[in-house]
């Protein structure tokens, strides 16, 4: 029988509330708990290859773009596409770092296909460099469930992305076979940079128009966790591509400014506040980070574009 108004519940249904309100106490403590374990930006300017790779041949730059994806969605969390129920769904900086990086992965990888993967630019792409640049160019925000698509299940974006790294890592195992081409010449070379250079320039223009709209500007730290992912994804990719084209950068004497756009770009990735501001660029109280971070951003811009014409002599 049930409990009449006024009179104490039953032992049995005291227990019940008890579980219920113990699991709901223990929910609450461990979801951001759980968030806190999630939460896992890797920003380290002298994150390596893994030991082997690639093999004699290879492209060092395409092998790092293969290394930064899987440690993006195999050795961490892809979280970007995380649902409502799972704690990386209710981060915000690391999803916008992993995007911001994995757009200029794509950029890169896309520049491979129309520039340095083929003898010239009347010749046909390569087929693995196709499939890869159109796979990094898939949204990072889709779940395996996606009604506005298709009410069965899909892959979800991080499955895409081990795709175009298999796909990379064919290339590049052809590459080193002799069955691949990597046109290591200053003209791809410079191509290449003048891409990077345009994307660049977007962001620092995004930058640019977002600041100064508040010290507690909510929306600041998603375009500043974006580029910061932009920047580290450049930074790696371009230390290994100075490697790919040595006998470019040695010939046209550019090493001394190679070093200097890469650290301008490290220094853009490593910037980590604790709270991202974005006051005025003259506050006299308070930092605009946004405004610092499009400072080595356009730095690197510059640089980069030295560079390419220097390599145009």
């Amino acid at each position: 029988m049930t409990s009449q108004p006024g009179q104490e519940p039953r032992p049995a249904a005291r227990r019940a509330l008890s579980i219920v309100a113990a699991a709901a106490l223990a929910l609450a403590a461990g979801f951001p708990a759980a968030m806190l374990w999630t939460h896992d930006i890797d920003d380290d300017p002298a994150y390596a290859l893994p030991a082997g790779e690639p093999a004699a041949g290879g492209s060092r730059a395409v092998a790092m773009i293969a290394a930064l994806v899987a440690r993006e969605t195999d050795e961490k969390r892809w979280v970007a596409n995380d649902p409502w129920f799972m704690p990386g769904h209710w981060l915000d900086n690391m999803p916008n770092f992993q995007q911001g990086m994995f757009a200029a992965l794509a950029r890169v990888t896309a520049e491979l296909r129309d520039q340095l993967g083929r003898a010239r630019g009347t010749s046909q792409d390569d087929g693995d460099l196709r499939e890869a640049a159109g796979l990094l160019q898939f949204p990072g925000d889709k779940w395996v469930i996606d009604l506005a698509t298709s009410p069965w299940p899909q892959a979800p974006s991080e499955a895409q992305y081990r795709r175009a790294r298999q796909a990379l890592l064919a290339y590049n195992r052809r590459l080193a076979a002799g069955q691949a081409v990597f046109e290591r010449r200053a003209d791809n070379l410079i191509a290449t940079l003048d891409r990077i250079a345009l994307d660049l320039g977007s962001s620092a223009a995004a930058l640019d128009q977002r600041i100064g709209h508040g010290v507690l500007d909510m929306r600041a730290d998603d375009i500043f966790f974006s580029v910061k992912g932009q920047a580290h994804g450049y930074a790696l990719v371009l230390r290994e591509l100075e490697k790919d084209f040595a006998g470019v950068v040695r010939e046209r004497d550019v090493a001394t400014l190679w070093r200097s756009m890469l650290a301008s770009l490290a220094h853009a990735a490593s910037m980590d506040p604790l709270v991202v501001v974005n006051a005025a660029p003259d506050g006299a109280l308070f930092p605009s980070h946004l405004a610092a971070q499009g400072f080595y951003v356009l730095r690197a811009r510059v640089q980069m574009r030295e560079i390419a014409a220097v390599l145009a002599k």
